[in-house]
């Protein structure tokens, strides 16, 4: 079990996807964040915050590769788990890392991704 502390972020155009990640995420003891979409994170106050991010790949606008790329350059530290329910983009390269979960995924599996995560976020220098 990770720090109860830690604050998860969301992203993803679907409420629904929010909402159940949402209440997976609080009942396994994380704050939680949701953001409808990767402008909303972007612009928000939670930046510094954020221990964990969850974004959907496939949005308008930016999508969770593009998310990921500017997370990379202002929080290289943050760990990031990519979600999506189109398969074809589960077959791209960039899909291809340790925390990328094709819609429907099984919640214990992803709440022990973050557990892993945040592990290892905290035992980096």
């Amino acid at each position: 079990m990770s720090n109860p502390k830690s604050l998860v972020a969301i992203v993803d155009d679907d409420q629904r996807v929010l909402e159940s990640l949402e209440e997976l995420l609080e009942s396994a003891g994380h704050t939680v964040r949701a953001f409808s979409s990767a402008r909303t994170l972007l612009n928000s106050n939670a930046l510094s915050e954020i221990d964990c991010l969850i974004t959907d790949i496939g949005m308008p606008r930016m999508d969770g590769f593009e998310l990921q790329h500017v997370m990379s350059e202002r929080r290289p530290d943050l760990p990031v788990i990519l979600i999506t329910g189109r398969h074809e983009i589960a077959e791209l390269p960039q899909a291809k890392h340790n925390w990328f979960f094709r819609k429907p995924f099984d919640g214990q599996t992803l709440l022990a991704a973050i557990g892993d995560a945040l592990t290892k976020k905290e035992n980096s220098p």
